[in-house]
């Protein structure tokens, strides 16, 4: 298992557009892929999972994967959220 802190930069936080970018990317991986955010977890392969942690913009999350591929996984999903998810 591995984890990493991350902030997301967003201006709209992880609306639907980035949550839907960010699922596309978790899903490329075997790993189990969550993040916890405000005392919840979600699961980062859901959009609707995504959407209900409610993160807005400056909001750090722990990105936890778990898996056969989970360094390659974090830092892909680690470098996709310090871009912006297309925005």
């Amino acid at each position: 298992m591995v984890s990493q802190k991350v902030t997301v930069k967003n201006p709209t936080g992880l609306h639907l557009r980035p949550a839907g970018i960010l699922c596309r990317e978790a899903m490329k991986y075997k790993s189990l892929i969550t993040f916890t955010f405000d005392g919840g977890t979600a699961n980062a392969k859901s959009v609707l999972s995504v959407l209900g942690a409610c993160v807005k913009c400056g909001d750090e999350i722990e990105l936890v994967c778990e898996g056969t591929d989970e360094e390659t996984a974090l830092h892909a999903l680690v470098t996709a959220i310090e871009s912006g998810l297309g925005e």
